[in-house]
């Protein structure tokens, strides 16, 4: 939006907002003062005067931008030259080496970073994501870029009170909420979260917030009168205890109550703990929880304690580190009221321990983002520490990148993924059929390894198929899965293609086809395996006419020495069950391989057996074969009763089947079991998590879960590695 004229107010303001800018940086930094007052005065006499579709003038949100980022951020100098640089001369298309020469690489640096967001805003439809949140944070190589859009979307927050541009406004409250407020509190920025929380749910849910907010005013005097008469004979008794501490008193913010009468389904006079009161104790490393529990001691000695709502993070800290005492008491006027009982470090952990709160709270991290985070923190906090900023570089999330598809959808994959791991993503069939891909419009081979920010489509051909030297290419475990299916798949229809080929070919000349002297044929042509055999075939690399000669040439050899052979009188021949079980090496045993053919074989569901269990097969009554293994619970029975149809078995080949095995897992119910149990699923190579079906109760869970792996080797060693997983009792093959 333009508009050709600065009214004469916004001159004042402008004027205004610069003395308090100059007064607020360092006074020793003139060079950055004289920068700052030439963009301002180029910007009140620039002919062409930019406008946001508010109606904001530029250089004047922009002051006002940089105001908000110096006090509550503490940006400083370069940070500050970027904010009225970009929002002041945006429109004069400066290029990077220009702004460099003109302002400082620093500086350069930071619009760079605020040009780069913006386009990655434009591009996704979808950002309300932790992924979108992620990305943003992977792409920003200077943290200044997160903080300046952090302090632009306070500002414009509190702009666009009376706009009547309605829909736009709606649509950046509804972006504060689920994008900028997360961004904030991940960076310790609280007051700037909660108040983008609140003006969120001002604009958006009128009526809620200022009912909220005339109640909490009607109240406030009541309220702060009640917790001084709490905290009066606590602060007494805690002094003759000869405890050193001190107490705060905080009310929850507007937003927060909502969100609590929304979840509890009730009225504000049915949310009890509007505030709480924290007690710090200042207290040696050794005596820390000896003070809290004596400090807990004398409280509910005073006030009446609620059992179900004490949290006792002091025995056991959560696994983020977090601290503390959580107990709701009973106390003047029937109240109930929470109280939270720390130490000074406990309390510097819970505050500058970024994980612990923002976990907390219900938002997750992810790789190393905590230690980088305090530090963020500490850095800002520091006030004149934000020279160290220069330095900060964002290797947080260096092993993890971040892709669109064109429609905007975000996906995450480990750094080294390539184009055919993002084709898997979308759809097995699109990564059977991947031919290669478009990033950012331009063509590339499927072999590319993709970068945070690409915009891929991927391009297909229905001719295309798997190859086995995809398993190299690929780096996820979901497309290596998949593509090892698409092979078994593939082999199996170019047996079947194969074998019909040769029937067809072989009833041609009224002849049938058996499996006994095909076995024979592949052995003659030097094949261990029939689905290699098969597999030359449909390649055409064995011609099937040379085939067919070996086999007849074959079923004659075996017709003649049949009629030679001596037959053995039955009179004398006596059937022995036991004999069956005997291990001798000369006796004919099924071997079961994944393209066996010409026998009709399952395997059995009462014990599952997969390759390299020791197994046997059971004739069943419609003339097909169950396999079981050797200790299936159903075996002595078997034994028993039909002998006569049991029948020595093998397993043949190399294992590549996949076998879906279900175990019966116990153990403790601790956080992030399930999470823990899937993750080394995960890990394990080639091994997949069916399915998962947990309950618990009285601190102990217990379940079933289905994986698939490929033979005995892989399910110990899962199982092994399960055992080790903390709160894990028992893990049994069903």
């Amino acid at each position: 939006m333009e508009n050709s004229e600065i009214t004469l107010s916004e001159k004042q303001l402008i004027s205004s907002l610069r003395n308090k800018l100059i007064e607020i940086l360092p006074k020793n930094d003139e060079n950055s003062i004289r920068l700052i007052d030439n963009l301002i005065d180029k910007s009140l006499y620039e002919e062409k005067i930019s406008r946001d579709i508010f109606g904001h003038l530029s250089i004047l949100f922009g002051l006002q931008t940089a105001i908000i980022a110096i006090e509550e951020e503490s940006l400083r100098n370069d940070g500050v030259l970027a904010i009225l640089l970009y929002f002041s001369m945006l429109y004069n298309n400066y290029t990077t080496d220009e702004i460099k020469e003109l302002y400082g690489e620093p500086v350069s640096r930071i619009i760079n970073g605020l040009v780069r967001i913006q386009e990655l805003y434009k591009k996704s439809p979808i950002i309300e994501s932790e992924n979108f949140r992620n990305l943003l944070l992977s792409f920003a190589e200077d943290m200044r870029v997160i903080l300046i859009m952090i302090a632009d979307r306070v500002n414009l927050m509190r702009q666009i009170r009376d706009t009547k541009n309605l829909d736009a406004k709606l649509r950046v409250s509804e972006e504060s909420s689920y994008l900028y407020a997360p961004l904030a509190h991940k960076l310790g920025l609280y007051k700037l979260k909660s108040e983008l929380e609140d003006l969120s749910l001002k604009y958006l849910e009128h009526d809620a917030y200022y009912m909220i907010k005339d109640k909490l005013n009607a109240t406030k005097r009541s309220r702060d009168a009640y917790i001084n008469q709490f905290i009066r004979p606590v602060e007494e008794r805690l002094k003759e205890a000869g405890l050193n501490f001190h107490i705060k008193g905080r009310t929850k913010s507007i937003h927060s109550i909502w969100q609590k009468m929304k979840k509890q389904k009730c009225g504000f006079e049915g949310i009890y703990d509007l505030f709480a009161i924290r007690i710090i104790i200042d207290a040696p490393f050794d005596k820390e929880k000896m003070s809290c529990w004596q400090a807990y001691s004398i409280i509910t000695d005073m006030y009446q304690p609620n059992p179900k709502r004490l949290r006792d993070w002091l025995s056991v800290p959560k696994s983020n580190g977090y601290e503390s005492l959580h107990i709701t008491v009973l106390g003047p006027e029937d109240k109930w009221i929470e109280v939270q009982i720390r130490t000074e470090r406990m309390d510097e952990i819970a505050e500058r321990g970024l994980a612990a709160h923002w976990r907390y709270k219900g938002i997750k991290g992810e790789s190393g983002i905590d230690e980088w985070l305090t530090n963020i923190r500490t850095a800002l906090e520091a006030g004149d520490g934000l020279q160290a900023m220069d330095q900060f570089k964002m290797d947080l999330y260096e092993d993890e990148v971040f892709v669109f598809t064109p429609k905007g959808d975000l996906y995450k994959f480990p750094k080294g993924a390539t184009v055919l791991d993002f084709a898997y993503r979308i759809h097995s069939r699109v990564g059977n059929q991947c031919v290669g891909a478009k990033i950012n419009g331009k063509m590339v081979n499927f072999r590319e390894t993709i970068k945070s920010g690409d915009q891929i489509e991927i391009i297909t051909n229905i001719t295309q198929k798997p190859k086995q030297e995809w398993l190299q290419i690929v780096k996820t475990s979901h497309a290596k899965s998949k593509i090892r299916l698409s092979l078994k798949e593939i082999k199996v229809k170019d047996g079947v293609y194969a074998k019909e080929l040769l029937a067809r070919r072989l009833k041609n000349r009224k002849i049938d086809i058996e499996e006994n002297i095909i076995s024979q044929v592949v052995k003659k042509f030097g094949f261990k395996e029939t689905t290699e055999f098969y597999k030359q075939i449909t390649d055409g690399r064995l011609e099937p006419n040379d085939i067919i000669e070996k086999y007849i040439q074959i079923k004659e050899e075996n017709t003649k020495g049949a009629r030679h052979a001596h037959h053995k009188s039955a009179e004398n021949f006596s059937f022995d069950v036991q004999e069956q079980f005997k291990t001798n090496k000369q006796d004919d045993i099924l071997t079961i391989d994944k393209n066996v053919n010409g026998v009709d074989y399952s395997l059995a569901k009462c014990c599952h057996p997969l390759y390299g269990d020791k197994i046997f097969g059971f004739v069943t009554v419609s003339g097909g074969i169950k396999i079981h293994r050797t200790d299936c619970p159903n075996a002595p029975e078997m034994r028993k009763r039909f002998g006569y149809r049991i029948i020595k078995a093998q397993w043949s080949g190399k294992g590549n089947n996949m076998y879906a095995i279900p175990l019966k897992i116990t153990g403790h119910d601790d956080i992030g079991i399930v999470n823990n149990i899937t993750s080394i699923i995960q890990k394990e190579c080639n091994a997949i998590l069916r399915s998962i079906n947990i309950d618990s109760n009285d601190g102990v869970f217990w379940g079933n879960i289905s994986v698939q792996v490929e033979d005995i080797n892989m399910l110990d060693s899962l199982i092994k590695k399960m055992k080790t997983i903390k709160g894990i009792k028992s893990v049994e093959r069903v």
